[in-house]
């Protein structure tokens, strides 16, 4: 089941459960799609995988399967991460 985690890695925007901004990775990696688009190029910094839209969980699932209250925050270096994409 998707964790639903509640922020952007990046820039720690707030994506509740119902974002429709949320992007993630194969490994769920979470950002907002600003950053995916303007900053990641759309490449997942931390696995090198691309992002797909974040699925909506339906509200009346939450009280049974609750999205995570834990936030990852870890800004990336955006230099360092688009000289890697360039590099490709």
């Amino acid at each position: 089941m998707l964790q639903i985690r509640p922020s952007c890695e990046h820039c720690n925007k707030q994506l509740p459960y119902n974002a429709s901004d949320a992007m993630i990775c194969t490994f769920e990696c979470t950002f907002c799609k600003e950053c995916v688009d303007d900053i990641l190029l759309k490449v997942c910094p931390n696995c090198g995988g691309g992002f797909e839209k974040r699925p909506i969980r339906p509200e009346h699932l939450l009280q049974k399967y609750p999205a995570s209250t834990i936030t990852v925050h870890k800004p990336i270096n955006v230099a360092l991460h688009q000289q890697k994409i360039k590099a490709l």
